[in-house]
C-alpha cells in the first residue's frame, strides 16, 4: 500500500532530511557532482530549510510504501499552477507506483484549487525522471539555468501538465 502523509512537525522535517540525504547520495552525484549534492542538501533539504519553506507556504509530504517512508515531495501554488518543487523516491522503491500515486495526489490538489495544471523543474541530465514525467503527461516547455549560490547552478528543463 502507498500513502501520502503531510509533514508539519520537527520529527517530520528530520525524517525528510534523512530521506533526502539517502536519495540524493544514491542518485545525484553522477548528475551534478558530490559537491553540489552536499550544497543542495544543506541549503534546501535540511530540517531547518524545510521548516522555513513550510513557514513560507510550501507543503511537504512523506511518501510511504508498505508502512516504510520511501520518499518525499513538496508543492506550492504559484499563480494559476501548482508548482512541484520536489519529488524524490528511494531507488529501491522506484517502479512500484509510488511516483504515480504522488503525482495523482498532486493532480487532485491542483484540481481542488481550480488551478490550470502543474509545473516543475527537472535537471536536464536526469533522463529517467524526464521520461517518467513525460509518460505521465508532462511536456517540456523550456530550458532554464538558475544560480543557487556558491558557484552552482540548476540546469533544468521546465515541464508542465495542463488539465
Amino acid at each position: 500500500m502507498i500513502a501520502v502523509k503531510s509533514v508539519k512537525t520537527q520529527e517530520g522535517f528530520k525524517l525528510v532530511e534523512t530521506l533526502a540525504s539517502q536519495i540524493w547520495y544514491q542518485h545525484y552525484p553522477d548528475i551534478i557532482g558530490l559537491e553540489q549534492v552536499e550544497y543542495m542538501l544543506a541549503k534546501f533539504n535540511s530540517a531547518k530549510a524545510i521548516e522555513e519553506q513550510v513557514r513560507l507556504g510550501v507543503q511537504f509530504y512523506c511518501l510511504i510504501y508498505n508502512e516504510t517512508p520511501v520518499g518525499y515531495m513538496a508543492i506550492k501554488p504559484e499563480g494559476d499552477f501548482l508548482f512541484l518543487s520536489k519529488l524524490y523516491v528511494a531507488e529501491t522503491s522506484r517502479g512500484k507506483g509510488v511516483g504515480r500515486v504522488a503525482l495523482n495526489f498532486i493532480d487532485e490538489e491542483a484540481k481542488k484549487q481550480q488551478l490550470l495544471g502543474i509545473r516543475l523543474k527537472v535537471n536536464k541530465y536526469n533522463t529517467a525522471s524526464i521520461a517518467a514525467y513525460e509518460k505521465l503527461g508532462f511536456k517540456n516547455v523550456k530550458a532554464s539555468v538558475t544560480d543557487i549560490g556558491n558557484g552552482f547552478v540548476m540546469d533544468d528543463f521546465e515541464m508542465e501538465k495542463l488539465f
